[in-house]
């Protein structure tokens, strides 16, 4: 199994579009950048997407142009699903998978284009491409949010973007021990506190009680300097 970081930023991604902050700036000067955050799973020859993003043109290019064979959405916020309608023909449009209250508010945007949609009950295992899956809620308010547990057999990797502190019970006895976890980490702790995300420091504390095995953060935002330790960095591939 392989996990590609599509992208590892905030909704409206690194650089910001005018600002002239230092991490900005030298994103600009440097060339890097960090596009909204998504997921690739590669697993033979096979490729499992986690969320659509609004960047899934330029990643997927960037990635070598990957046949899908399905998508898998967290939730209805825009910049982890409104990419989908780059699959428009450009391959077979792949199935989505989700939680029903995350299919409910997605699909209806991409009504003319969805050929497949499939709804999946929270803690319920299920098998895609011959890796199981299951669906954890996560607290992300005010939208109906899930983290993903992958598996191959023998390796976990756990997926939870979007979330706050406050990790239902049953989630976080499934995200314990992980070989991989990827984390939301927004902004520092010196800088803002906002209800919906954890911060850096937050998502680094979470990751050793959980005695995750290794960890990376994403979805962050321009805040976090480029040489923090930890963060998940745009192209990065992890092999299992």
């Amino acid at each position: 199994m392989e996990i590609r970081i599509l992208g590892s930023g905030d909704a409206v991604g690194t650089p910001h579009v005018g600002c002239n902050c230092n991490n900005c700036t030298f994103a600009r000067n440097a060339g890097i950048e960090r596009l909204r955050t998504s997921l690739l799973i590669t697993h033979g020859n096979h490729h499992i997407i986690i969320d659509t993003t609004p960047d899934l043109r330029r990643q997927l290019l960037q990635a070598g142009s990957p046949k899908i064979d399905a998508v898998i959405w967290t939730h209805g916020h825009y910049d982890h699903f409104m990419g989908f309608g780059d699959f428009y023909r450009i391959q077979r449009i792949p199935p989505v998978y989700g939680a029903p209250e995350v299919l409910a508010s997605c699909c209806p945007v991409f009504h003319f284009l969805i050929k497949e949609k499939n709804p999946v009950k929270i803690y319920t295992p299920f098998f895609i491409c011959g890796l199981e899956i299951s669906l954890i809620r996560v607290e992300h308010p005010d939208i109906y949010t899930t983290g993903v547990v992958v598996s191959d057999g023998k390796t976990r990797i756990a997926y939870t973007s979007d979330t706050n502190e406050n990790i239902p019970p049953e989630s976080w006895d499934l995200l314990k021990g992980v070989d991989m976890l990827f984390i939301d980490g927004l902004f520092t702790n010196s800088y803002k506190k906002v209800e919906k995300h954890l911060n850096y420091e937050e998502s680094v504390a979470i990751a050793k009680e959980l005695m995750v095995k290794n960890f990376r953060i994403v979805h962050m935002s321009h805040i976090i300097p480029f040489d923090a330790p930890y963060q998940g960095c745009d192209g990065d591939i992890f092999r299992f």
